[in-house]
């Protein structure tokens, strides 16, 4: 018999051999209830939630298959075991069907057998419900780990965002200004709130590589010449280097933005010269608050664009430097984007 205390209930209108059940269970110390029908059987099984479930099949009212279903369905874990006196074979293989979980005849020649049956059956509920734990507790890790990882991962992008921030003329409040209004520009433009809330997340790396740029040319003040263009123009590319190849949805994003940030509606762009939709949707949403953003901020070389001056810029670049189809959708959120402004000042 199992070690661990048991609570059966022996549903059956045989009231000799309910009696004799529990004489033999009690003596095992197995706390023993009995219904003498399926109706009282289901209502006694829900007030003393049994361990295990002896089943009659022909009683009078609820017949023993129902009264099986009905478990099935109340405590599909717990297991009921019929014993009957029928010989049919049909009958025995629509209980397995409903849920028993094994079959004893009638008469019952040995309660030991019995007894053995029972433990088999409880033994194996236990063993079935620690795995059940067992996996929710590996799932719990799993969500724990996953869960740490993409901290850790929005980490670095906070991190290697700051890192750019501090070798470049712009500011923190710029690029949480761009990652925000480019959230607002997706979602108008229907993109879902977590595709939007990605891009808010990925966008702020869009800058990353200029950590590979020489100090002499990326905090020149004066015009480049020819040479230290072409070596500025080599940052989308450090940048996607940087923040390399990675399963996370967000660092795969943010390093495709980082690669396509300067690439221009009509091909003149760099570093692949991609034109059209050839060029990531969520790069041209950036590329139009990057520009915005960073046209209406004061920086050391130059003054802060008025708004106005700033969107006929944006609208000047239509087809050009900027998607057709979305430059109207960013003018339609232009109160929105002041807000912003005034939210994240610098």
């Amino acid at each position: 018999m199992t070690k661990l205390p048991l609570r059966l209930l022996t549903i059956d209108d045989d009231d000799r051999l309910r009696r004799s059940l529990r004489a033999y269970f009690e003596d095992s110390g197995v706390t023993v209830f009995e219904a003498a029908n399926g109706v009282e059987g289901l209502a006694v099984f829900a007030a003393a939630q049994p361990d295990v479930v002896l089943v009659d099949l022909t009683m009078p009212g609820m017949n023993g298959l129902a009264v099986i279903e009905e478990l099935a369905k109340r405590s599909p874990q717990t297991p009921a075991i019929v014993v009957s006196g029928t010989s049919d074979v049909n009958e025995a293989v629509e209980a397995v069907h409903r849920g028993v979980w094994d079959y004893v005849t009638k008469p019952i020649i040995s309660m030991a057998a019995l007894e053995h049956t029972v433990n088999k059956c409880v033994d194996r509920a236990r063993l079935i419900k620690e795995n059940e734990r067992y996996r929710l507790h590996l799932e719990e890790l799993v969500v724990q780990r996953t869960q740490e990882v993409e901290r850790t991962r929005l980490q670095i992008i906070q991190r290697l965002g700051r890192a750019a921030e501090y070798r470049d003329n712009e500011t923190g409040m710029h690029v949480i200004r761009m990652s925000h209004v480019s959230r607002l520009l997706a979602l108008k433009a229907g993109m879902s709130d977590s595709d939007a809330d990605t891009l808010l997340l990925a966008a702020p790396m869009h800058d990353i590589g200029k950590i590979g740029i020489p100090d002499g040319i990326l905090l020149k003040q004066g015009k480049l010449t020819p040479q230290e263009w072409e070596i500025m123009k080599t940052h989308p590319r450090i940048g996607a280097d940087i923040i390399g190849e990675d399963p996370s949805e967000i660092m795969r994003l943010a390093a495709l933005i980082a690669l396509t940030h300067h690439e221009k509606w009509d091909g003149s762009g760099y570093p692949q010269g991609l034109s059209g939709e050839a060029i990531p949707l969520q790069t041209r949403m950036v590329s139009i608050a990057d520009v915005f953003d960073a046209l209406t901020s004061r920086r050391p070389y130059k003054e802060a664009w008025p708004f106005q001056e700033a969107q006929d810029h944006i609208q000047a670049g239509i087809g050009s430097h900027f998607d057709p189809d979305l430059v109207p959708l960013f003018m339609d959120i232009i109160p929105e984007v002041l807000g912003i402004r005034e939210r994240y000042q610098d």
